[in-house]
């Protein structure tokens, strides 16, 4: 819908300011994937800011980091790493720190992302009712493990950038169509590890949330639609990966995707949870850097300067939209003597937040940069027995969203970012916002109400 200035001064009957709600009164989230880091210690890596190497953990604390992400395979034979032995000991790590810690579990023995979704061995050979309850058991059982040692994660990913279906193929080769999605199994499966969280934590006394994870914006709006249609609940964060070498969405479109979300699914918090930008196109060792120009813009270019401006630019684009965090991807994974399957070396050490003698970059403190936080602001229609409430405008996306009926009122609130200026309308029905009168709104410096009539 098309949104004009109204000369109709009875669409803003006032503004009330309320107590409370300040704008930190959420949790926002500065993370960063330190997935990689036990395994460049082994082979010889040393972190630092000064001269000294530093526990890296501690790095990241007085960075301001507030989040670690891990990712955890079920049986990897094929390396020691993110197994849950490699998981306990990165995690005990983190706590030391006073970091909290988001456990991604992969559901799978090798990478689980965008283009494949590998079934683990072990449950290869189940039918689908085996299948469900084998990874509940998984969930449950590793989540009661890490509880008993007092490591209880305070996120989980239930599933890593399952774009495709969960679990869905064997084997994989590069170019191989993805096969369309049984959303009937999918939901199962989703649904069993959303359950295993809840009763791990329940019975722990402390219940993770949850967070579904999707690669690249372009693809979140539909694959949550579909989950939704199917039947997949009690989730509580959706992530969201952005990379410019694999997204067809500028930072732009990202904003754009990440404000119909929150506005479509209002309980749920939506977080950026991969990104990474390069400081350099140089490389140290000869395995091939995956971060090359077709990863950089050109407000940024290639340095450590623009490395950390797009992180800040990126977590403000996420906090004017509504979302509530960014998780980097993955700042430690530096060159050493060791080889990877690719090669020698490592794959992101040109975007890593180290350069190439292990010193810090000025990207490792972009949660101390100055952010404006959103306010939350809640709109109010007078309940006078109408059958329903629906408020739009530029701030939704041009979504109409349903406005909730309580205490005397239609309610509908919206973090949004203090001083900008929004335009605003209410209906009894979707249709009828098209013909709408539209007011300008100024947002308040702190939590407000607006008293709006129809």
């Amino acid at each position: 819908m098309q949104f004009v200035k109204s000369a109709l001064p009875a669409v803003l009957s006032g503004l009330i300011a309320l107590e409370g709600t300040p704008a930190l009164s959420r949790d926002y989230y500065f993370g960063s994937d330190l997935s990689y880091v036990n395994e460049m210690e082994d082979c010889g890596a040393t972190y630092r800011r000064g001269d000294k190497p530093e526990d890296i953990y501690g790095i990241f604390k007085s960075s301001g980091a507030n989040l670690v992400r891990l990712r955890l395979w079920n049986d990897p034979k094929w390396t020691p790493y993110s197994n849950l032995a490699d998981v306990t000991k990165a995690m005990r790590r983190a706590k030391a720190a006073g970091l909290p810690v988001l456990l991604d579990f992969h559901y799978s023995d090798d990478w689980a992302d965008g283009d494949k979704q590998l079934v683990p061995a072990a449950w290869a050979p189940l039918n689908l009712d085996q299948q469900v309850e084998a990874l509940y058991n998984f969930t449950y059982d590793t989540l009661m493990t890490l509880h008993a040692q007092g490591l209880m994660p305070d996120q989980v990913q239930v599933g890593n950038e399952t774009n495709g279906e969960m679990m869905g193929s064997v084997t994989w080769k590069q170019g191989d169509p993805h096969k369309p999605t049984n959303w009937e199994r999918n939901a199962r499966l989703f649904n069993a590890g959303i359950k295993a969280v809840k009763a791990a934590g329940e019975k722990a006394g402390k219940t993770p949330r949850i967070m579904l994870h999707i690669a690249q914006p372009e693809n979140v709006e539909s694959w949550f639609l579909n989950a939704t249609k199917a039947g997949i609940t009690g989730y509580d964060l959706i992530g969201i990966s952005y990379y410019k070498k694999w997204s067809k969405m500028d930072m732009a479109g990202l904003g754009a995707v990440i404000n119909r979300v929150r506005h479509t699914y209002p309980d749920k918090d939506i977080v950026v949870v991969e990104t990474a930008y390069p400081f350099t196109d140089k490389h140290l060792d000869t395995n091939v850097n995956l971060m090359g120009e077709d990863s950089t813009f050109a407000a940024y270019g290639f340095s450590p300067q623009g490395q950390a401006r797009y992180l800040h630019d990126l977590m403000q684009l996420t906090l004017d939209n509504g979302g509530v965090g960014v998780v980097y991807w993955e700042p430690a994974w530096v060159s050493t003597k060791c080889k990877t399957r690719w090669g020698g070396g490592s794959n992101w050490e040109n975007a890593a937040f180290f350069d190439f003698d292990g010193k810090a970059l000025p990207a490792l403190d972009w949660p101390k940069a100055a952010y404006v936080y959103p306010v939350e602001l809640t709109f109010r229609v007078k309940d006078t027995g109408q059958s329903a409430m629906y408020l739009s405008g530029d701030f939704t996306g041009g979504l109409a969203v349903p406005m909730i009926r309580r205490d005397g009122y239609f309610r509908y609130s919206s973090w949004l970012r203090p001083g900008s200026v929004i335009l605003a309308g209410v209906a009894t029905t979707p249709d009828a916002l098209k013909d709408a009168p539209a007011q300008e709104i100024k947002v308040p410096p702190k939590a407000a109400a607006l008293i709006l009539s129809e």
